[in-house]
């Protein structure tokens, strides 16, 4: 059984070369496997290992200055659902690429509990709900009522907020799944002007150990091999696959290479056309191996990275 933590903390780091030099060999040293981001501001990340071993890492991350109080939002596997671990440096722990100063280490959003934010939902009172994921993450999965926005990237949000013409005045409650987007952008439209903002402490995963997924519909999705999981028990797919029509809300990377799209598609469909989107993209010349037990089996690869840093960061890590 292998553990899984998903964690940030808004908090600055003085040397950050040697921060993240000194993580990476405690992360490998507890062969623990995921993704990291580290930078003036804060740290991200995601990991899986053995529970007794993801003790000790966060009893590391806590034991250095500014850190001590971390949250940790955990769940178990059967599975590890990393194939590698990545750390690494970015000039922002969240890139909304805002023409605002935003420094979540500096100033802060303002919090809801999921107690607190069922009981405003159930309240009936009038808000404006905002889903602050990507179009494909919400997809699978949403609260009740919530405003969507057709955006492939994060920081795609503020030309969308733009765009949405929201009121300024009236109460705007913000979700994600573990919170850290929330810090980010709840501080934007602060300073945007909207009044009442508030965000779901912990985001999706905290909300559903807590309240079990009331008012959320379908599963969550994340940035690991698993893709969705489910928030307080399972529910019905709100999707469908995009070949056979059936109702499914598993993700695939097409298997043609040049292509890579990410789509929703049932093991029958993946069938069909050998892993890809389409019988067309199945007679292309590059393509992934196609096996069903390793793509929806215990040992299912995602190819679909989320974020990966530009190209005028990679100079950053090259340790």
């Amino acid at each position: 059984m292998y553990q899984i933590i998903l964690y940030y903390n808004f908090s600055p780091i003085k040397n950050v070369p040697m921060f993240r030099a000194d993580h990476k060999r405690k992360c490998q040293s507890l062969d623990l496997l995921g993704r990291v981001y580290v930078s003036e501001n804060g740290i991200n990340g995601t990991l899986a290992g053995t529970p007794e071993n993801i003790e000790i890492y966060k009893n590391f991350l806590r034991e250095q200055p500014g850190f001590e109080k971390t949250e940790f939002k955990e769940d178990a596997s059967d599975r590890r659902p990393f194939v590698k671990l990545i750390c690494r440096i970015r000039p922002e722990v969240v890139a909304l690429y805002a023409d605002e100063s935003i420094d979540p280490s500096k100033e802060r959003g303002k919090h809801l509990t999921p107690r607190q934010w069922r009981e405003v939902l159930e309240s009936k009172e009038d808000i404006q709900l905002i889903d602050v994921r990507n179009n494909y993450e919400s997809a699978i999965g949403y609260f009740e009522g919530a405003i969507r926005p057709d955006v492939k990237n994060f920081f795609d949000f503020p030309k969308w907020l733009e765009e949405a013409k929201l009121d300024k005045n009236k109460k705007t409650l913000m979700y994600c799944t573990g919170g850290i987007r929330c810090e980010v952008f709840s501080l934007y439209m602060e300073k945007k002007g909207f009044k009442d903002v508030e965000q779901l402490h912990g985001g999706i995963i905290n909300y559903g150990k807590q309240e079990k997924g009331a008012h959320y519909k379908g599963k969550c999705f994340v940035f690991d091999d698993r893709l969705a999981v489910p928030i307080g028990g399972e529910q019905e797919s709100l999707t469908k696959c995009e070949i056979t029509g059936e109702p499914c809300d598993a993700y695939l990377n097409c298997a043609n290479m040049d292509c890579n799209r990410l789509f929703i598609c049932s093991l029958e469909g993946a069938r069909k056309f050998n892993g890809c989107c389409s019988e067309e993209c199945s007679r292309a010349k590059k393509l992934r191996p196609f096996d069903a037990n390793d793509i929806y089996g215990p040992t299912r690869k995602w190819y679909n990275y989320y974020d990966m840093d530009k190209e005028e960061f990679k100079k950053l890590n090259k340790a």
